[in-house]
């Protein structure tokens, strides 16, 4: 049952990023919290990715990385290192393409300006890419997901 599980899992993750690839309109993802799961997949395959500074972004927790590469779920940080998960590791893979910076503040004050730059950000992307053609939205969303995590051998 499982194994079964899994497959429809599975499927239904990528069915998600096919739909999310032929879509003719801008695609925004924004990471807010902790994406962590074979769903977060999907998010990788907008035009643009955004990821809060203090969120983390992998297909597994570092808690369940550590538990099947070690056995020991006491490991967490040194998985967490290991899988390069935040913000600025995402960045540097081609990953994400936008750090946001999270104010210092009240929980309110801060989800206020957030949004703020959130808005910001979603209102440029969109401004940008007016002008594209449906075919040159899906392309540049290809052409985006081809290169993440690429690397140049010097």
């Amino acid at each position: 049952m499982w194994e079964q599980r899994k497959e429809v899992n599975g499927e239904a993750i990528a069915r998600s990023m096919l739909e999310l690839s032929k879509l003719k309109v801008p695609v925004i993802a924004i990471v807010i919290g902790e994406g962590s799961s074979g769903g977060a997949l999907a998010l990788g395959v907008g035009n643009k990715v955004f990821m809060l500074e203090n969120a983390i972004y992998s297909i597994l927790s570092p808690e369940g990385y550590a538990s099947i590469l070690w056995k020991d779920a006491s490991r967490t940080k040194e998985a967490a290192e290991k899988m390069k998960l935040t913000a600025k590791d995402l960045y540097e893979l081609n990953v994400i393409d936008k750090i946001i910076r999270e104010p210092k503040g009240n929980q309110e004050e801060c989800f206020l300006k957030v949004a703020k730059i959130l808005k910001k950000e979603i209102q440029h992307v969109v401004q940008e890419m007016k002008d594209m053609s449906p075919e040159e939205i899906i392309e540049q969303r290809y052409q985006k997901f081809r290169h993440m995590g690429e690397f140049k051998i010097i």
